[in-house]
Protein backbone atom coordinates (compact mmCIF):
# COMPACT_ATOMS: atom_id res chain seq x y z
CA UNK A 1 0.00 0.00 0.00
CA UNK A 2 1.29 3.44 -0.96
CA UNK A 3 0.59 6.70 0.82
CA UNK A 4 -0.84 9.16 -1.67
CA UNK A 5 -1.67 12.85 -1.33
CA UNK A 6 -4.56 14.27 -3.33
CA UNK A 7 -5.19 17.97 -3.96
CA UNK A 8 -8.87 18.92 -3.93
CA UNK A 9 -10.29 22.14 -5.34
CA UNK A 10 -13.64 23.62 -6.31
CA UNK A 11 -15.02 27.04 -7.10
CA UNK A 12 -18.51 26.24 -8.42
CA UNK A 13 -21.75 24.79 -7.03
CA UNK A 14 -21.07 25.17 -3.29
CA UNK A 15 -17.33 24.37 -3.24
CA UNK A 16 -17.20 23.23 0.39
CA UNK A 17 -20.03 20.80 -0.26
CA UNK A 18 -18.25 19.55 -3.41
CA UNK A 19 -15.07 18.81 -1.41
CA UNK A 20 -16.96 17.01 1.38
CA UNK A 21 -18.80 14.92 -1.21
CA UNK A 22 -15.53 14.10 -3.00
CA UNK A 23 -13.97 12.96 0.29
CA UNK A 24 -16.96 10.69 0.86
CA UNK A 25 -16.57 9.28 -2.67
CA UNK A 26 -12.84 8.69 -2.13
CA UNK A 27 -13.72 6.53 0.89
CA UNK A 28 -15.45 4.18 -1.56
CA UNK A 29 -12.50 3.75 -3.96
CA UNK A 30 -11.59 0.03 -4.01
CA UNK A 31 -8.41 -1.04 -2.20
CA UNK A 32 -8.05 2.50 -0.84
CA UNK A 33 -8.40 4.07 2.60
CA UNK A 34 -8.92 7.78 3.31
CA UNK A 35 -6.52 8.56 6.16
CA UNK A 36 -7.10 12.27 6.82
CA UNK A 37 -7.86 15.61 5.25
CA UNK A 38 -6.39 19.05 5.86
CA UNK A 39 -8.39 22.12 6.75
CA UNK A 40 -10.22 23.81 3.89
CA UNK A 41 -8.67 27.01 2.49
CA UNK A 42 -10.13 29.80 0.35
CA UNK A 43 -7.73 30.89 -2.40
CA UNK A 44 -7.62 33.25 -5.35
CA UNK A 45 -8.18 31.52 -8.70
CA UNK A 46 -5.24 30.55 -10.92
CA UNK A 47 -5.87 31.36 -14.57
CA UNK A 48 -8.73 33.49 -15.90
CA UNK A 49 -9.48 36.17 -13.28
CA UNK A 50 -13.22 36.36 -13.86
CA UNK A 51 -14.03 33.33 -11.72
CA UNK A 52 -14.94 32.81 -8.06
CA UNK A 53 -12.45 31.97 -5.32
CA UNK A 54 -11.53 28.33 -4.81
CA UNK A 55 -11.88 26.13 -1.76
CA UNK A 56 -8.84 23.82 -1.54
CA UNK A 57 -7.65 20.99 0.68
CA UNK A 58 -5.27 18.02 0.63
CA UNK A 59 -6.24 14.46 1.55
CA UNK A 60 -3.97 11.56 2.47
CA UNK A 61 -4.88 8.07 1.22
CA UNK A 62 -3.42 4.58 1.41
CA UNK A 63 -3.99 2.60 -1.76
CA UNK A 64 -3.07 -0.69 -3.39
CA UNK A 65 -4.12 0.70 -6.79
CA UNK A 66 -1.60 1.64 -9.46
CA UNK A 67 -1.17 5.37 -10.09
CA UNK A 68 -3.18 5.28 -13.34
CA UNK A 69 -5.94 3.15 -11.80
CA UNK A 70 -6.24 5.69 -8.98
CA UNK A 71 -6.27 8.52 -11.53
CA UNK A 72 -9.16 6.80 -13.34
CA UNK A 73 -11.08 6.56 -10.05
CA UNK A 74 -10.47 10.23 -9.25
CA UNK A 75 -11.51 11.35 -12.74
CA UNK A 76 -14.69 9.30 -12.38
CA UNK A 77 -15.44 11.18 -9.13
CA UNK A 78 -14.79 14.49 -10.92
CA UNK A 79 -17.22 13.53 -13.70
CA UNK A 80 -19.89 12.50 -11.19
CA UNK A 81 -19.59 16.02 -9.73
CA UNK A 82 -20.15 17.69 -13.11
CA UNK A 83 -16.52 18.39 -14.00
CA UNK A 84 -16.02 19.75 -17.52
CA UNK A 85 -12.54 20.00 -19.04
CA UNK A 86 -13.20 22.75 -21.60
CA UNK A 87 -11.02 25.64 -20.33
CA UNK A 88 -7.50 25.17 -18.93
CA UNK A 89 -7.43 26.58 -15.38
CA UNK A 90 -11.08 27.56 -15.75
CA UNK A 91 -13.77 27.40 -13.08
CA UNK A 92 -14.71 23.88 -12.02
CA UNK A 93 -17.05 21.99 -9.77
CA UNK A 94 -14.28 19.64 -8.68
CA UNK A 95 -10.59 19.15 -9.35
CA UNK A 96 -8.76 16.14 -7.88
CA UNK A 97 -5.01 15.97 -8.49
CA UNK A 98 -2.56 13.26 -7.46
CA UNK A 99 0.15 15.38 -5.84
CA UNK A 100 2.38 12.59 -4.50
CA UNK A 101 2.28 8.80 -4.88
CA UNK A 102 4.63 7.36 -2.26
CA UNK A 103 8.19 8.14 -3.32
CA UNK A 104 7.35 7.68 -7.01
CA UNK A 105 8.34 10.08 -9.74
CA UNK A 106 6.02 9.55 -12.70
CA UNK A 107 6.18 11.25 -16.09
CA UNK A 108 3.48 9.87 -18.37
CA UNK A 109 1.15 11.67 -20.78
CA UNK A 110 -1.81 11.37 -18.36
CA UNK A 111 0.02 11.77 -15.06
CA UNK A 112 3.02 13.62 -13.67
CA UNK A 113 4.00 13.02 -10.04
CA UNK A 114 4.99 14.97 -8.06
CA UNK A 115 2.40 17.34 -9.49
CA UNK A 116 4.45 19.64 -11.76
CA UNK A 117 3.21 22.96 -10.32
CA UNK A 118 2.70 22.07 -6.67
CA UNK A 119 5.87 23.86 -5.49
CA UNK A 120 4.42 27.14 -6.85
CA UNK A 121 1.05 26.84 -5.10
CA UNK A 122 0.59 27.80 -1.48
CA UNK A 123 -2.97 26.44 -1.66
CA UNK A 124 -1.37 22.99 -2.09
CA UNK A 125 1.73 23.30 0.11
CA UNK A 126 0.05 24.81 3.18
CA UNK A 127 -2.68 22.14 3.48
CA UNK A 128 -0.08 19.44 2.73
CA UNK A 129 2.08 20.80 5.55
CA UNK A 130 -0.82 20.22 7.98
CA UNK A 131 -0.70 16.51 7.16
CA UNK A 132 3.07 16.00 6.77
CA UNK A 133 4.96 19.05 8.09
CA UNK A 134 8.51 17.73 7.61
CA UNK A 135 7.95 15.82 4.36
CA UNK A 136 10.62 15.53 1.66
CA UNK A 137 8.99 15.75 -1.77
CA UNK A 138 10.62 13.46 -4.36
CA UNK A 139 12.76 15.53 -6.69
CA UNK A 140 11.62 18.82 -5.11
CA UNK A 141 13.08 18.99 -1.60
CA UNK A 142 11.86 19.68 1.91
CA UNK A 143 8.28 20.88 2.30
CA UNK A 144 9.14 23.65 4.82
CA UNK A 145 11.70 25.15 2.40
CA UNK A 146 9.28 24.89 -0.54
CA UNK A 147 6.55 26.59 1.49
CA UNK A 148 8.91 29.38 2.52
CA UNK A 149 9.91 30.02 -1.11
CA UNK A 150 6.39 29.74 -2.53
CA UNK A 151 4.64 32.82 -3.97
CA UNK A 152 2.17 34.22 -1.45
CA UNK A 153 -1.19 34.19 -3.16
CA UNK A 154 -4.26 35.15 -1.12
CA UNK A 155 -5.09 32.20 1.12
CA UNK A 156 -7.27 31.90 4.23
CA UNK A 157 -8.43 28.97 6.32
CA UNK A 158 -12.22 28.49 6.27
Amino acid sequence: METVYIGLGSNLAEPGKQLRSALSAMERIPSTELLECSSFYRSAPVGPGDQPDYINAVAALKTALSPLALLDQLQSIELSHGRERSIRWGARTLDLDILLFGESQIDEPRLQVPHPRMAERNFVLLPLSELAPAMELPGLGALPALLQGCPENRLEKV
